[in-house]
């Protein structure tokens, strides 16, 4: 698609101007984008060219059928492959964010490696970091060569402490102040002030929708609340959360679940009115064996599974670990947990702190991916590979599971521990959710 028009993108409070003749794909990123009232209708994203009179009049791309669009948008395999169609007119823009998610997210999440090493989280609980010193690196796996380092703004000069990842943002807070601040662009949210006496005990963080959406909401828990804030509102709401520690959120069939510390689930509702119920949940024998280090909840498509990674200590030869995957069985009362032997085709992305999104990716082979295959973001900075890639059923051995994680990590596994600034994630930038078009 040579000689095809490049959308514009710009900072915020800097003059329109449009990018350089070939920018880079993950350059596109750092740019703020315009935002674009509603979908245009199909014919109005014209441009005429000014090389060759055989090409003067309507802009041949912008006029391409919906059919044609559809076979271009399967072929996707890439965020940088995104950026480029995105990028070649606003009406090509619209049809991809006029689809389904599941038409958007045909290839895998970037990884975000923070600058910043953690080894023992637990001695930095309480310590809040300086938010202009935070930095990160986001790379893609289909794209590897192709990297972006990032940065929170450096005029906030205050000390914050992480609470997720949510709609490609980061979350952090202080007590009172939070912000959110994108992945790609470093563009900040500052929700106003929190004021409770439990706010101090704020511990998790994440967004329902993305933050342009009319029903976007950001929501903290607490040891004994959950505090619940209306985009572009003034103020907080606090609700009463008699759960035992809530370990992770998903969005399932436009239902939002929540994980706690006894692998409960529980559905919750924001309207009409605030509410937490507990799903009856069936237990198999089979999900009780060997010692559970971690638990995730990941949507892959239809599937609501929970992945679950299992110790076992040989007195020769060792601790050990393997993934085991389990599928909410809706179908039946009370629903039930079915153990998944394989994952066909399809690959999941995990992180070591909970709080961070999970994402299910199609055909990985398309962008040089694994089927049936996890892949775990590594914790640290220093690791030789930024995430290990295990078949599910495939044995981790003591030396590989050290490579990952800390020793004492293992040995001692705390899952209520969580770092006090990213990490290392999975995470799909704003701009996948439509926001800025």
């Amino acid at each position: 698609m040579a000689g095809r028009r490049r959308g514009h993108l710009r900072q915020e409070g800097s003059p329109l101007a449009p990018p350089p003749e070939d920018p880079s794909p993950m350059e596109l990123t750092t740019r703020r984008e315009v935002a674009i009232p509603d979908r245009p209708s199909k014919k109005t994203c014209h441009a005429s060219s000014s090389t060759s009179s055989s090409m003067s009049g309507p802009d041949v791309w912008a006029d391409l059928l919906d059919s044609l669009l559809l076979q271009i948008i399967a072929l996707l395999s890439s965020f940088h492959d995104l950026l480029a169609f995105i990028s070649t007119c606003c009406s090509w823009r619209a049809a991809l964010f006029s689809l389904p998610p599941a038409f958007r997210f045909n290839f895998p999440p970037l990884h975000l490696q923070s600058d910043h090493y953690v080894p023992h989280p637990r001695r930095n609980y309480v310590k809040h970091n300086l938010l202009s010193n935070i930095k990160w690196q986001l790379i893609d796996p289909a794209k590897r060569t192709s990297s972006l380092r990032c940065s929170a703004p450096q005029n906030l000069q205050v000390r914050m402490r992480y609470l997720g990842c949510s709609y490609g943002y980061l979350i952090f807070s202080n007590l009172e102040q939070c912000f959110l601040v994108d992945v790609c662009n470093g563009a900040t949210v500052k929700p106003p002030k929190l004021k409770s006496t439990s706010s101090h005990d704020i511990y998790y963080g994440f967004l329902v929708a993305p933050i342009n959406s009319s029903n976007s909401h950001l929501l903290f828990c607490s040891k004994s609340s959950m505090f619940q804030w209306q985009v572009g509102s003034n103020s907080w709401s606090e609700h009463p959360l008699d759960v035992e520690g809530v370990l992770q959120i998903v969005f399932f069939k436009g239902e939002m679940f929540a994980m706690d510390l006894l692998w409960r689930l529980h559905r919750i509702h924001l309207a009409p009115q605030f509410s937490v119920q507990e799903v009856a949940v069936m237990w198999g024998e089979d999900m009780v064996v060997g010692l559970s280090y971690k638990t995730w909840l990941v949507v892959c498509g239809d599937m609501l599974l929970l992945v679950d990674f299992i110790l076992s200590v040989d007195p020769l030869y060792g601790f050990s670990g393997t993934f085991k995957v389990f599928c909410l069985d809706f179908s039946v009362e009370p629903a039930k947990w079915v153990k998944v032997d394989n994952l066909g085709d399809n690959a999941l992305f995990v992180s070591t702190d909970r709080r961070n999104p999970t994402f299910s990716c199609k055909s990985p082979e398309r962008w040089g991916g694994k089927s049936n295959t996890i892949y775990i973001a590594k914790p640290f900075a220093d690791c030789n590979e930024p995430w290990s890639a295990v078949e599910l059923g495939q044995v981790v051995t003591s030396t590989e599971l050290c490579a990952t994680y800390s020793s004492e990590a293992i040995l001692a596994p705390r899952p209520s521990v969580n770092y006090q600034q990213p990490q290392s994630l999975w995470v799909f930038p704003s701009l996948v959710y439509g926001i800025g078009r």
